[in-house]
């Protein structure tokens, strides 16, 4: 090796730390992930492809909602008013007037958009509990109108969704791969998941930008981000405008999905799951939130489905001892310290710590 080949090796270019996927093991991990992506829901079970589509979902939300608490430090209990306005745009787009997907879901994101447009000056003006009181007090408010606003919602009675996922020839409700018909959950495993790949993508490419390094500005010292010129109203409006979308759009696959919902769906207490999500994921982190999700979403359906072999555990609300949904809550509350308190950096912590481990090793003792 000659010496200009020697310092040429050495020299490191902006353009190689910028770039997502630069060494070896992260594209192999990358075309990894493709593979389990293409073969894993031909491997699961129904049940399983169930869950791991609702946390597909959630994860879509649960990244939008990274953004304004993660990235900007904003405190946000308001996303199940976003998810169930994005659910009711696909019920009366996609369901009503038979819309296709590609423009159902960008309507469910835009107004979603538009709805956080609306509720992000307040971020400008209150910050801490106060400002988690105000979106707090948006799941109550939607509730309102998700009960009231009975030609689009169907009121308490709740409405059913038959919005078409069609994209072009592919239609993901009926799928067929080498002459091989897929049963529902399997074809929406591929645009769920798909969606998450892509929003995943574009918050990590948003974090890296001008844009993602302003809101990390503001998270961490407001005051001496706007003294170098970070612009404080327009960046936390931003994310506002950026996390409801998302929640939007999640809402909308949600509602297409499950094909019924109702305005009892859309409480405090799936805010507070959402929270949970980024918190035990790991806040301010891209893979956190899609870990907090699976790992959220996956909770619930086990203890479900394992409920009658649990002792002082009821499916009757009448019934002796504490139900399954009680249990589910004081899980997620008990989840939030905990992590909060042993980890603050969620499960994505534990996984770079295992990661720095085995990269280090056999020096890691």
């Amino acid at each position: 090796m000659t010496a200009t080949t020697a310092n040429r090796t050495m020299v490191r270019h902006y353009g190689d730390d910028i770039r997502l996927f630069r060494t070896l093991h992260s594209r192999a991990a990358l075309i990894g992930m493709v593979v389990v992506f293409l073969v894993l829901p031909l491997y699961m079970s129904d049940f399983q492809n169930t869950v791991v589509d609702y946390a597909g979902i959630a994860a879509i939300g649960a990244l939008g909602l990274n953004l304004l608490i993660g990235f900007t430090g904003q405190i946000s209990l308001g996303q199940a008013f976003f998810v169930g306005t994005g659910a009711y745009t696909a019920a009366y787009l996609g369901s009503q007037h038979g819309l296709p997907i590609f423009v159902w879901l960008p309507a469910a994101a835009l107004i979603g958009a538009g709805v956080g447009l609306v509720i992000g000056p307040a971020s400008l003006r209150l910050r801490g509990n106060y400002l988690a009181i105000i979106t707090l007090g948006l799941v109550f408010v939607g509730q309102h109108i998700f009960e009231n606003w009975t030609s689009v919602t169907g009121g308490l009675n709740g409405t059913s969704i038959s919005a078409p996922v069609k994209v072009g020839p592919v239609d993901f409700a009926h799928m067929q791969v080498l002459g091989r018909a897929m049963t529902r959950n399997q074809g929406f495993f591929y645009l769920i998941w798909a969606l998450v790949g892509v929003v995943a993508l574009t918050c990590k490419n948003l974090i890296r930008s001008r844009t993602g390094r302003a809101m990390q500005a503001v998270r961490d010292r407001d005051t001496a981000a706007e003294v170098v010129g970070v612009h404080l109203a327009r960046t936390k409006v931003l994310a506002f405008v950026l996390s409801s979308s998302l929640a939007a759009m999640a809402g909308g696959l949600y509602g297409a999905y499950q094909q019924f919902v109702s305005p009892e769906e859309f409480s405090l207490f799936m805010s507070i799951q959402y929270v949970a999500m980024v918190v035990v994921g790991g806040a301010a982190t891209i893979f956190g939130p899609v870990l907090g999700a699976l790992f959220i979403t996956t909770i619930p359906r086990i203890i479900e489905t394992y409920s009658s072999s649990i002792p002082g555990i009821t499916t009757n609300a009448g019934g002796h001892g504490i139900t399954v949904f009680a249990l589910n809550q004081a899980i997620f509350g008990l989840l939030i310290i905990g992590f909060l308190v042993a980890e603050p950096r969620g499960l994505a912590a534990l996984w770079l710590r295992i990661k720095a481990y085995f990269c280090a090793w056999p020096f890691s003792y």
